[in-house]
């Protein structure tokens, strides 16, 4: 079974999505279940996990109502204010759809670095944990260091890292981001995306030139803490679907056929808690 752990779905005329410009050629237009449906059926993907791609609320329950309609999304990774004093109540509330699964504060666009490690935010890990729900860190690699002390205050939070952290792979200077990602897989239960990365190399970019990074990500986390996502359509930015799905079985040619299943798709089932049923996409 495979499964894309981490995609968006979007309509502009929503207008929440702040960080969205007309300069985005490639993805400045609306993403439908229908648009991703033929790439999955190519790739044979059964289910997925949609994540949020604007910081409100609205956002959330927009992509929950697409998932009560299409069956193969299997989970939603939504937004909550971290700081509002009601955010217990909030993730309740949303709780009550079980396709909700956790949440996604757009830590990378945040001016301040310090961010996650305030105070203020500890009702919002204590909230999520106590829930079981997912953390989805949107994180560069110089909050690495601060994702790493969150994280020792909630050992039990489940925690999955976007992107690789996002490894400055156009300039092939990641050797801070090797030190920094391997202390988080050394040292916590975080789990890490495989995914978003041709967008942080160069256009054009061929497998060799990730590989660096994502060979570090398969030692450091192993097949048991890593996961496939497409990160589409952010994706068509740098390629195509079917191009980084051929990359990833390449990647893990060298492993077992069980360490493929986990990282295919064992790995977000067993995080996400995801329900299977039905497992077809029409």
């Amino acid at each position: 079974m495979r499964i894309d752990s981490h995609h968006h779905l979007w309509t502009l005329s929503r207008g929440d999505y702040g960080w969205m410009s007309p300069e985005f050629t490639a993805i400045y237009r609306d993403f439908t279940p229908d648009d991703l449906a033929p790439h999955l059926r190519s790739a044979g993907i059964t289910k997925t996990v949609v994540v949020q791609a604007a910081d409100t609320v609205a956002e959330t329950e927009f992509l929950l109502g697409l998932a009560d309609q299409v069956d193969w999304i299997a989970g939603v990774v939504g937004w909550v204010d971290f700081e509002d004093p009601d955010v217990g109540k909030t993730l309740a509330r949303l709780a009550q759809n079980p396709k909700f699964k956790g949440v996604r504060p757009m830590i990378q666009d945040i001016a301040d670095d310090d961010w996650i490690l305030s105070d203020r935010l500890d009702p919002a890990f204590d909230a999520i944990s106590d829930m079981v729900l997912c953390f989805d860190a949107l994180v560069l690699p110089r909050h690495l260091t601060r994702l790493a002390r969150r994280l020792e205050r909630h050992p039990d939070l489940a925690c999955v890292i976007d992107h690789g952290a996002k490894p400055d792979l156009k300039s092939g200077d990641i050797e801070a981001w090797r030190t920094h990602i391997a202390r988080i897989a050394n040292t916590t239960q975080a789990f890490c995306k495989l995914s978003g990365l041709l967008t942080e190399a160069r256009p054009g970019a061929v497998l060799k030139e990730l590989e660096p990074a994502t060979r570090h990500l398969l030692d450091v986390f192993g097949p048991e803490r890593l996961m496939f996502g497409s990160d589409w359509p952010v994706l068509d930015m740098a390629s195509d679907y079917g191009t980084w799905v051929s990359m990833v079985e390449t990647l893990l040619e060298d492993v077992s056929d069980e360490q493929k299943a986990a990282i295919w798709g064992q790995n977000a089932i067993a995080l996400y808690r995801l329900d299977l049923s039905p497992l077809c996409i029409a």
